[in-house]
């Protein structure tokens, strides 16, 4: 704003005579009367826009700068005159700023996109001048007088504070004209968010790039017993034969004489069949019955014993049969002893798993876990639960995620993938000893007897053979402590037939080592 009013009257000083009019170029135009308001009142200004010259209104195009106007004659006014807003044109004989024909209705105050009135505090009612609305300095103005008001010189005041008033309202529409976005229409103002560059890009390694790469090669996994009952689940691509990878309790249902169907990304649906499942392991493959369609691009697989806790971790599935679901997290720890089960009343599963945070829930089971590279490092296969009192479970437990969830490291599963495709069935590397599986803490005490009154130590068997009694406490398996049978169990199935490993327990109070060879089991019992 000016620090002085350019063309408006000045009032003569005291005792001095006024000067005489100052001739006009053109003596046609009329100079401005004399207008002051009434003390306490200000006068009304039209409904059209408000501001310095220059301003656009909310919703219009830009104006093409007017030639200035000529000025008028001064005349001696017995008392100072009203001060519009500052070069805002005047209508004659009223002292208001004249409506900007290109402006919208002024109902609307685009402005309050930045630094608006407490009318944009109050919702869409108030932002759009709706009746009922707070009054707003700015973007709402009053009824003009039914009558002129009465000359008195204290107006003079009261019309400065109100050219104030216009002006910084004349600012306030600028800058929310040119944060707002242009309607033609002028019904609406929108807010245009800036488009980010970085993440438009959909870079290398990004969420969206790793997504966009995996998604055509996971599928959802729709299973049907004889019985009818089924579930739906997530597996994904391991080879070009059509092969795809899973968990054994998404298919199991359909294992014997059951359905089992897989739907890609791109909504193409196949039959399948079950090659080969590992209960203990909670590992399937399956294959596309005719593949011949199918874009079979494998999933790359990543190096499971190279994670590091902190790492990036990117999870898709189809939690709660929504297909394609993508979630990230990290990874939140490693060899996590999980003995999880389906609830259908099998044996339970043992994994040395990979913990993330990554949203997992029902449906994910069978899905990949991904790494920064987009490298597969584990199967999602179970989640802590706070619904069903900090149980483990699939796909029949309808409680969501936690933050708690476990995936089959992937090494582990591409060596159980591999020994399913060629024989059909598991092998487990075992010490044939049985332990208990209640107690915790303390590590995992070899039984009294083994199943049906059996021996708990197999004779002549790799425990018998390492000097391994009933009654001995393993408290450790090479360098991972052991604080319960399922812990030893899912420590011993990191491992292959045929390893050694050094075996730390108690017996009678004291510690001591042994190494055992491993030896096997075929199949689930």
């Amino acid at each position: 704003m000016s620090t002085e009013n350019e063309g408006a009257a000045v009032p003569p000083e005291a005792g001095s005579r006024p000067a005489p009019p100052t001739p006009h170029p053109d003596p046609a135009v009329p100079p401005a009367p004399d207008f002051k308001p009434a003390v306490g009142a200000a006068p009304d200004a039209p409904s059209g826009p408000i501001g310095p010259p220059g301003e656009p209104a909310a919703g219009s195009r830009l104006p093409e700068p007017a030639p200035p106007a000529p000025t008028p004659p001064v005349a001696p006014p017995a008392s100072p005159p009203a001060v519009a807003a500052e070069g805002a044109p005047v209508a004659s004989g009223t002292g208001h700023p004249l409506p900007d024909p290109a402006a919208g209705s002024g109902d609307t105050a685009s402005w309050w996109a930045e630094g608006g009135s407490q009318a944009a505090q109050d919702g869409p009612q108030a932002l759009h001048g709706s009746p009922g609305g707070p009054a707003d300095p700015w973007g709402t103005v009053p009824a003009p007088p039914s009558q002129p008001p009465a000359r008195k010189r204290s107006g003079g005041l009261v019309a400065a504070l109100l050219a104030a008033v216009l002006v910084a309202g004349g600012i306030g529409g600028g800058i929310g004209y040119w944060a707002a976005d242009q309607s033609d229409s002028s019904d609406s103002t929108t807010i245009s968010a800036l488009g980010n560059p970085k993440s438009e890009s959909r870079t290398p390694g990004s969420v969206s790039d790793i997504a966009g790469k995996a998604l055509p090669s996971v599928v959802t996994i729709e299973a049907q017993g004889s019985n009818g009952e089924g579930g739906t689940g997530t597996g994904f691509v391991y080879d070009t034969q059509g092969h795809i990878l899973t968990n054994n309790h998404v298919v199991a249902s359909a294992a014997d004489n059951g359905k089992l169907t897989a739907t890609f990304s791109n909504g193409k649906r196949y039959t399948a069949e079950v090659v080969g499942r590992a209960q203990g392991y909670d590992v399937a493959v399956v294959k596309l019955k005719n593949a011949s369609g199918a874009e079979l691009t494998p999933l790359p697989l990543g190096n499971s014993d190279k994670v590091q806790v902190g790492d990036a971790t990117v999870a898709i599935g189809a939690p709660f049969g929504l297909s394609g679901t993508v979630t990230t997290g990290i990874v939140s720890a490693k060899n996590r002893p999980v003995a999880s089960s389906d609830g259908g009343g099998g044996n339970a599963s043992y994994m040395s798993a990979l913990q993330t945070d990554a949203s997992i829930n029902p449906g994910n089971s069978g899905g990949p876990l991904l790494n920064g590279d987009g490298g597969v490092i584990g199967i999602n296969s179970a989640i802590q639960s706070a619904g069903n009192g900090g149980g483990l479970g699939g796909e029949t437990q309808q409680s969501g995620s936690i933050g708690l969830g476990f995936a089959i490291p992937i090494n582990q599963a591409k060596h159980v993938a591999q020994q399913l495709i060629k024989t059909g069935e598991p092998v487990y590397p075992v010490i044939e000893a049985t332990v208990n599986m209640k107690d915790t803490g303390d590590g995992a005490t070899i039984a009294g007897n083994g199943a049906g009154g059996s021996q708990a130590v197999v004779p002549n068997g790799p425990a018998d053979k390492a000097g391994l009694k009933a009654g001995d406490v393993i408290v450790k398996l090479n360098d991972t402590v052991i604080d319960s049978g399922p812990t030893l169990i899912s420590e011993i199935w990191t491992h292959k037939p045929g390893d050694k490993v050094t075996i730390t327990y108690k017996r009678d109070g004291k510690q001591s080592t042994t190494q055992v060879t491993l030896g096997q089991r075929k199949g689930d019992s």
